[in-house]
């Protein structure tokens, strides 16, 4: 299948990468680039745990002059992915969450205490899950630090363009409900509503697909919010090719 990848770099050629191993034609389209901010407020005095909800946000952290000091404290990722990349950074201690925000609050809930101390979340300019208000109406303080912000495309790229244009494509991956209402406008911008419904939108999570779906096109979500779950998917998808 000729697949746009829509992730923001270094992610969207790792995954253009898997891709082409499994058989699939990627096309690279990344719709927001990162804006790490070294200069951002992190106050970890204190905190029991730090929280990470992305891999931009530790990606973050790394060039942050706090590095050394947040990477002595416990750390609980999201999911697989974010621990991975904690790991790779170099933090010892790691817990693997469940994948999404509102499941990782309830965990915390149930398996961490206020007493101890406050938490600590990285996070980016937007969340897609607030993590804060959850936790402190179960009565923890919670330190959230904005430590990049997403910053979206003007337009799609030219190769992308030209290939949506043409009905070249097959579908587009949407990893995030940003990425996938900056896809949604930019379609409309540049007039390809039309070609956009013929696409499949292979989505990460329901809430990603919320966000594309006013285009109309068709819509696959992925059993669990794990990018091996949507290559899993597209694997399904291209044996019925």
């Amino acid at each position: 299948m000729r697949l746009l990848v829509t992730r923001p770099e270094p992610d969207a050629g790792r995954e253009a990468e898997q891709l082409t191993a499994r058989g699939h034609e990627p096309v690279l389209a990344p719709l927001l680039a990162i804006a790490f901010d070294r200069a951002a407020p992190l106050e970890l005095a204190g905190a029991q745990t730090v929280l990470a909800t992305s891999r931009n946000a530790l990606r973050a952290l790394a060039a942050h002059p706090a590095f050394a000091e947040a990477r002595k404290l416990p750390l609980l990722a999201v999911g697989d992915a974010t621990a991975s990349e904690a790991q790779a950074l170099g933090f010892a201690d790691v817990t693997i969450g469940p994948g999404t925000g509102a499941k990782l609050a309830k965990l915390i809930a149930n398996e961490f205490e206020p007493e101890r101390g406050p938490l600590v979340h990285l996070s980016g300019e937007t969340v897609a899950f607030d993590l804060k208000s959850a936790l402190e109406a179960e009565g923890f303080t919670v330190r959230r630090f904005v430590l990049y912000r997403a910053v979206p495309a003007a337009a799609l790229p030219d190769e992308a363009l030209s290939r949506l244009e043409s009905g070249e494509l097959d579908g587009v991956i949407l990893m995030s409900p940003c990425t996938a209402k900056t896809f949604a406008e930019l379609v409309a911008r540049h007039g390809l509503v039309k070609q956009a419904k013929s696409l499949v939108c292979y989505c990460l999570s329901e809430a990603v697909a919320g966000a594309v779906r006013p285009l109309g096109a068709k819509v696959q979500v992925a059993a669990r919010p794990r990018e091996e779950d949507v290559l899993a998917l597209l694997d399904s998808e291209a044996a019925s090719f």
